[in-house]
């Protein structure tokens, strides 16, 4: 495959594009139907704590079904019109039988997902560190969406996302296994200080726990030498959209932000260019 793949230097890149539009419009299904699954969990075990009735959904919701269909009329939506960013161009961005609109935000998904993808073909050689870049750009454009949709980051998602990383690196992919071991320790205990202090001294909670889970899988894949980075980008990053969403729509400081898109943003920047930023701060350092 490899020697396919040197043959011919457009068949990666156009590979990975293609099936970075078809994992984005799953993508799409995973944010959407991931926290209602996640809330449908936590109200039957309520209902067992609280010995309550539950209620019985005449169809079951998980991520292979139901079958993909217009919420307005809730006719299922055929193979053609399913095809990642085309058909919602041949539709026109209206469901095919009641021609009710279709939000623009999921063909972005789908492309963004695409091009993040691509991009990775670009610096990343054919091997298992361009396969688990895959992977982990995947984790993180899901974890961004959700964040910013319902502020939370899914265990289902993050933890799984830090045993990989760990995986990744038995075989030093991207880090040694100890620098990576370190750097998951090390990512959660920053946050989860961070958060302790500012509670103490506050009395509120700065930011939730999914962020330090987060960062301890950020520094699985990435290693701790990553850490100073990551959470420099992503500080920067929040304080200027933080900043800008007060001003634009006269947000209140009381309303919450959610801080993982920051991090994931940070994550995905450390993975492409993090040994020139990582030398560039350490040279800095050095020479102040």
């Amino acid at each position: 495959m490899l020697v396919v793949f040197e043959q011919h230097a457009w068949l990666l890149p156009a590979g990975l594009f293609s099936l970075g539009l078809v994992v984005g419009s799953f993508l799409n299904v995973v944010i959407y139907r991931l926290p209602l699954m996640m809330e449908n969990r936590w109200r039957r075990d309520c209902c067992e704590l609280l010995e309550l009735a539950q209620e019985k959904q005449e169809t079951p919701l998980n991520l292979a079904t139901p079958n993909s269909h217009c919420p307005i009329c809730k006719s299922a939506i055929k193979p053609w019109q399913n095809i990642p960013v085309i058909s919602y161009l041949l539709l026109r961005g209206k469901c095919g039988s009641c021609g009710a609109h279709i939000a623009l935000r999921y063909p972005i998904m789908e492309f963004i997902t695409g091009l993040m993808t691509l991009a990775l073909a670009c610096f990343i050689a054919p091997s298992w560190a361009l396969f688990g870049a895959v992977l982990f750009t995947w984790a993180l454009i899901t974890l961004t969406m959700i964040d910013i949709d319902h502020q939370l980051l899914p265990d289902d998602i993050t933890l799984p996302l830090l045993w990989l990383g760990l995986l990744f690196n038995v075989g030093d992919t991207y880090v040694s296994l100890q620098e990576a071991v370190l750097g998951a320790m090390a990512g959660y205990l920053a946050l989860w200080s961070i958060y302790w202090i500012f509670k103490l001294l506050t009395g509120k909670e700065g930011m939730g726990y999914g962020d330090f889970k987060l960062l301890a899988a950020l520094g699985a894949w990435l290693g701790w030498q990553a850490l100073p980075v990551i959470i420099l980008l992503s500080s920067l990053v929040g304080a200027v959209c933080g900043i800008a969403l007060m001003s634009i729509k006269r947000r209140g400081r009381e309303i919450p932000i959610p801080f993982g898109p920051y991090l994931a943003m940070a994550g995905w920047i450390a993975l492409l260019w993090g040994d020139e930023l990582i030398a560039r701060y350490l040279g800095n350092g050095g020479g102040a």
